[in-house]
């Protein structure tokens, strides 16, 4: 039986070709962790959703939901990729420097 966190509804999926196998709301490109950057801004759902019209609220909510019962793991892989960007960020300034 799959648990929970893993099945949240039928608007999450995970598909290991599409988006690196993040989960995403079915039939979109939209990541659960796209609509959680929105969130962690401080964006309601109603905002959200002005941000992707083609998504119901049932789709953002979902997505809000798979991130609260998944919030530790997406933070850690939110924050992954932000070290990243703010790690090649720091060594384009430094060669541009050098240049």
């Amino acid at each position: 039986m799959e648990s929970l966190n893993e099945n949240m509804n039928d608007f999450i999926v995970r598909t290991p070709n599409i988006l690196g196998g993040r989960p995403r709301i079915d039939n979109t490109r939209v990541s659960v962790r796209s609509i959680a950057g929105w969130y962690r801004q401080g964006y309601t759902p109603e905002e959200i959703s002005e941000q992707y019209e083609h998504l119901n609220l049932a789709q953002i909510y979902s997505a809000l939901a798979y991130y609260h019962a998944n919030r530790q793991k997406i933070d850690a892989d939110i924050h992954r990729d932000e070290s990243e960007y703010e790690r090649l960020l720091n060594e384009h300034h430094t060669l541009s420097k050098c240049a």
